[in-house]
Formats: structure tokens, C-alpha cells, sequence
């Protein structure tokens, strides 16, 4: 029992940063939320429940567009399908023996930071080390959620303006450090951005929602991607 609450503290000092990152970040959700005409109460209970900021953003534009559940869930689908692949890798640093409830509750709190802290976790990830990672995460996300929408009409538009920013800065920092150390990935990041303006002002593509847009492009482009320069053939160009 010691050692399980020494796990869940080291978890809840590791997810600090975390959950401070995330205040600041659904703080603007919450701004933009509030903006599309959402309730608070159900842009907070949107936070709590998907803990995805890609797929959250994405799903106001959807909603603003009057688009189908149809395109809503395949849009979530294409954004947090990376979330399947760290919970595969997070599934090899458990023991073979953590009942499959640790592994379902785990999986609700699985986000790109807390799978970045938690692979780099020596050793076995004990499950109570993730809950204590969850534990500052989430709130941290929710609470930014609920400040942004009921502050969002009480603060001066330049502000408003500049706490929008918080996404393009989040979204640059999350793309500009690898790009910067493969080129492969410098390229992808380069044509997806040529092929979202084209998309925008070709007239042939007017009739095409946002959502679907997004579905295109990254099919089109990443899966050529994984067809022309496989990660197996970029690693051993580097080596060479």
C-alpha cells in the first residue's frame, strides 16, 4: 500500500506541469467555446469527458458548420486515432498481470503529454503513477475550460485576442522541434500547410465542410508520406 501511494504522489508531482500547461491551453477552448454558442456547462462536461485539445478545437469548427454526427465522429476518429497507438505502446510498460480495469481507467486519462512522461518512466508503469498524472491533468483541462467560458465576456477583446494565440503557440510547439530534426517530417508539415491553402481558395473545394477537408488532407498526405519515406528507411539514411 506504501509503495502505491509513493507512486501516486510522484505521479501527482510529474503532472504538475502538466495541468498547468492545460490551464492555460483550455482556457482559450473555453473563450472559443463560449464564442460558437456552446453552453458552459456542456463545454466543460465536453473537456472532461474527451481530454483532446486537436479533436475539441476541430469539433467546434464542425459544430459551428451544422455537419452531421456522421463527420463529427469521423473526424475524432482520424484526430485521436494517435491515441490508439500510445495506448498499444503504454500497454508493453504494464505487467502482464494489471487487471483490465487499471489498463480501461488508464486509458481515459491517455494524452500526448501524459504519454510523453509516462514511456519515460523507468521500469514498469505502476498504474497509480498514471491516476496521479490523471488526477492534475484533468482538472487542470476542465477548470481552464469553465475560467475561459465565464471570463471570456468579461475581458477586454485585445486580451481575448492574444489568449487565442495560446493555440497557434501550442500546435507550433508541438511540430516545430521535430521538424526540426527530420526533414521528411519539414516537408510534410510544409505541403500539408500549401495543400490547407489551396483547399481554401480552389472553387472546386468550396462545397466541402472543414471536417472533411481535414480527412483529405490527412489521408492524402500522410499516408503518402508513409508510402514514399517509411520511418525504417529515413532511420537508416541517418545512420548512413
Amino acid at each position: 500500500m506504501e509503495d502505491k501511494i509513493q507512486q501516486f504522489r510522484y505521479g501527482l508531482k510529474d503532472g504538475v506541469p502538466i495541468g498547468l500547461g492545460y490551464l492555460a491551453v483550455s482556457f482559450t477552448f473555453g473563450i472559443m467555446a463560449k464564442k460558437a454558442g456552446i453552453h458552459t456547462l456542456a463545454a466543460v462536461i465536453m473537456s472532461l469527458t474527451n481530454l483532446t485539445s486537436a479533436g475539441q478545437f476541430a469539433a467546434l469548427g464542425v459544430i459551428q458548420n451544422g455537419a452531421s454526427f456522421v463527420e463529427m465522429a469521423a473526424v475524432q476518429l482520424i484526430i485521436n486515432l494517435r491515441y490508439c497507438l500510445m495506448s498499444c505502446s503504454l500497454s508493453q510498460k504494464m505487467g502482464a498481470d494489471m487487471p483490465f480495469f487499471h489498463r480501461f481507467l488508464i486509458s481515459y486519462g491517455v494524452t500526448d503529454e501524459v504519454f510523453g512522461v509516462s514511456a519515460c518512466r523507468e521500469g514498469t508503469l505502476s498504474p497509480f503513477y498514471a491516476y496521479g498524472l490523471i488526477c492534475v491533468a484533468v482538472p487542470g483541462w476542465t477548470l481552464g475550460t469553465l475560467l475561459g467560458a465565464i471570463s471570456g465576456g468579461l475581458l477586454p477583446g485585445r486580451l481575448l485576442s492574444a489568449l487565442s494565440v495560446a493555440l497557434y503557440g501550442m500546435f507550433l510547439a508541438i511540430v516545430i522541434p521535430p521538424s526540426r530534426g527530420s526533414r521528411v517530417l519539414a516537408g510534410v508539415v510544409i505541403v500539408s500547410m500549401a495543400a490547407s491553402f489551396l483547399f481554401s481558395v480552389i472553387p472546386v473545394f468550396e462545397g466541402v465542410s472543414s471536417g472533411f477537408k481535414v480527412i483529405i488532407l490527412t489521408a492524402l498526405i500522410a499516408g503518402a508520406a508513409a508510402f514514399l519515406f517509411p520511418v525504417g528507411d529515413e532511420r537508416e539514411g541517418g545512420e548512413a
